[in-house]
């Protein structure tokens, strides 16, 4: 068995891949695999409605929030929130806590001002950033939940005068909380939801059509809710895998019962870091992921062999992101907790040879 801790795209459920499998090559017994199945047709539509109907149920979203699968991952949503939310002469609010809310300011400027109400640069992103006021004559306010590069997550979310934006790309239905609070939220599917390829918004209907800008036609968030995101050919087998993973989740009790797992696996490694003498998180405690561990060595010439002990017990996608290094475990929806057991017996067997 391969122990599969990349960052994404990764681990999905393996019931999944074999219905995925099977759909390829005779959906629904139609004659038809999925990949060539019209869009258009009642088949195709009950997929989507779906996966859907699943987004809503398991966020238990109220009845402003709309959902949508759209093209592309969570870069296209960096212009596309501004483009639909900020105007000219209007000011969106950002939180910069890693490389991606980074790329969304970098976007946001296109279309209006951007007020930089915190960082955690000066920290390294080790922290998410604590003491802040964020303007309240901004359109919205926007973060990133989870960062996974750095390993940091926003363990209580902020709550505003102004709309919240946030991307969930890194840990979208992978622990409880009021997803109501939220007017806008998108992620890309390829890590607690399916394949690479597309994207998850869910959009409070209301905050839409408030901008005096032309918005081109395929990125007005108001036409896609208004064809039921068939404005124009959308991902089908993207969508389909999307439909099988939440199909999935609900089976397994949720998004409580996820969450009680995820906090398991996470607490089963964050153990072993905090008491094995060769390691060492990178993020202060309060603010750990529990989607992307991260961690180091304390003496760096181990990196290399630790990685081939690793790659010996089929232990795969633990090396660190090219800009911080060291080590990194995804421990997302479908990992099973054995594999993370897997990976702690490692690291203690690594630690009586080395330590």
């Amino acid at each position: 068995m391969v122990h599969n801790f990349n960052a994404g795209p990764s681990i999905l459920p393996k019931e999944v891949f074999e219905q995925a499998a099977a759909a390829i090559l005779n959906y629904n017994n139609t004659g038809l695999s999925i990949l060539e199945l019209g869009h258009r047709t009642p088949t195709f539509q009950a997929v989507m409605d779906e996966a859907r109907a699943l987004v809503k149920e398991l966020m238990q979203l109220d009845d402003n929030h709309e959902v949508l699968f759209l093209h592309g991952g969570a870069s296209t949503q960096f212009m596309q929130v501004p483009m639909n939310l900020l105007d000219i002469k209007d000011t969106g609010a950002y939180a910069d806590t890693g490389v991606w809310g980074q790329k969304a300011v970098k976007e946001a400027k296109l279309f209006g001002n951007v007020a930089l109400v915190c960082s955690g640069k000066e920290n390294k992103y080790t922290a998410i950033p604590k003491d802040f006021a964020v303007p309240n004559d901004a359109v919205y306010f926007h973060i990133t939940t989870n960062n996974t590069i750095y390993g940091s997550q926003w363990q209580k979310i902020p709550a505003t005068s102004i709309p919240l934006v946030g991307d969930m790309s890194s840990d979208i239905f992978s622990r409880v909380i009021d997803f109501n609070a939220f007017d806008l939220i998108y992620a890309g599917a390829q890590k607690n939801m399916g394949p690479a390829g597309v994207n998850l918004v869910v959009v409070n209907k209301n905050i839409l059509g408030k901008i005096k800008r032309p918005i081109p036609t395929i990125m007005d968030y108001r036409n896609h809710i208004a064809d039921g995101s068939m404005l124009n050919t959308p991902p089908v087998f993207a969508v389909f895998v999307c439909m099988l993973t939440l199909r999935w989740l609900k089976a397994a009790g949720g998004v409580a019962a996820i969450e009680k797992l995820n906090n398991a696996k996470a607490a089963l490694l964050y153990n072993e870091i905090d008491n094995n003498p060769l390691f060492r998180g990178t993020v202060v405690t309060e603010d750990r992921s529990k989607m992307n561990v991260c961690f180091v060595m304390n003496n760096a010439a181990l990196e290399e062999p630790f990685l081939a002990a690793a790659k010996a017990n089929n232990i795969v996608g633990i090396k660190g992101h090219r800009l911080v290094g060291g080590f990194r475990a995804s421990l997302y929806n479908a990992l099973p907790i054995s594999s993370v057991q897997v990976l702690v017996d490692t690291m203690q067997a690594f630690s009586k040879q080395y330590a």
